[in-house]
């Protein structure tokens, strides 16, 4: 005869053995701060002893949702994207949720995919950074959606002011004595690229007049290491006084492309080019010389994109937190 199977613990089984109420278990389980020490300490030890594990399609039947926040974001290996995931994950992990990630590849398709096979798992909220423009309209479902960093068709977005941070760039630039520029731009089909693009250049043709011309060559790019590299190495394909004395591009990413495209061309940064980016990634402090950039508060964005899906009401309006300009060793005076 074969053995009977081993019965799954229930929380009546870890109520008995902890000698507590199924009322306090599940306050436990559920990481409820007023209960007691000493009922926490029976209770754990008595998940531990029985092997317990919370059935949590249940617990989604009896709350409508599960203690988990959607999170889709467009590229998984931008460290900038990445960056942001670990700041979402330690302000869900504050409120006692976990972060589901989903990754869209930048296709609008997969996103859309992603985000209703969140919905169908009963997710707290969704966070969604848009692959691009182009999504759907809105969904008709009661889980609160946010945009973070890009516009998700039309829920409210939360995101850094682009505009501001890349006028932060024109400025430093002008006033280094730079005024031949080239500026590396970012997919044109987010705001985000857009708005970069415009802060830019605008600012920099406000910063100077018929009498200071600035010489400004525009490429369009993606946010990519190779973008930069290859945009840089046919900017610096021309003789040297045509050449532009700095290199704006749209991402930390493009800029570090750029300084290698420098590099291999035998130039010295910032000494005969300057070069900039925007993020404030990690490895923009470690890449030699080290990045000048615009920084993205990505733990207040994360913060205020988490009280957002938790807040009882959607934010009325989109929210923008000014970006820093980083000064460091990739840009220096404009060379005679």
């Amino acid at each position: 005869m074969a053995k009977d199977l081993k019965k799954t613990p229930t929380i009546k089984d870890v109520a008995t053995h902890a000698g507590v109420s199924i009322g306090t278990v599940s306050r436990v389980l559920s990481k409820e701060p007023a209960v007691k020490a000493h009922l926490k300490e029976k209770v754990d030890a008595a998940v531990a002893a029985l092997g317990y594990r919370p059935n949590f399609a249940a617990r989604a039947l009896r709350k409508n949702h599960i203690d988990v926040v959607g999170f889709v974001l467009p590229d998984i290996t931008n460290p900038f994207f990445s960056q942001l995931a670990k700041s979402i994950e330690s302000e869900a992990s504050a409120r006692n949720h976990t972060v589901m990630l989903a990754c869209s590849y930048n296709d609008p398709a997969i996103e859309q995919t992603h985000i209703r096979a969140l919905l169908d798992r009963s997710v707290r909220g969704i966070v969604v950074i848009a692959a691009s423009d182009e999504a759907e309209n809105s969904l008709e479902i009661d889980v609160p959606v946010i945009s973070l960093d890009r516009q998700y068709a039309k829920y409210p977005l939360i995101s850094t002011n682009h505009i501001q941070g890349a006028a932060l760039v024109a400025d430093h630039l002008v006033e280094l004595g730079h005024r031949r520029f080239a500026y590396i731009a970012g997919p044109l089909n987010t705001e985000v690229g857009r708005a970069r693009q415009v802060g830019f250049v605008q600012h920099l043709r406000q910063l100077t007049d018929d009498t200071d011309p600035a010489d400004l060559i525009i490429r369009p790019g993606q946010f990519d290491y190779e973008s930069g590299e290859k945009i840089t190495l046919e900017l610096l394909d021309v003789p040297e006084k045509a050449r532009p004395t700095a290199i704006v591009a749209a991402s930390d990413q493009q800029a570090i492309g750029a300084l290698r495209a420098a590099r291999d061309l035998g130039l010295n940064v910032p000494n005969d080019l300057s070069v900039t980016g925007f993020d404030d990634i990690v490895l923009a402090e470690l890449v030699a010389p080290r990045l000048t950039t615009v920084r993205q508060p990505t733990s207040e964005l994360a913060k205020r994109a988490i009280e957002a899906i938790f807040a009882k009401t959607a934010p009325d309006e989109n929210i923008t937190i000014d970006g820093k300009l980083i000064r460091r060793t990739s840009t220096g005076p404009a060379p005679n």
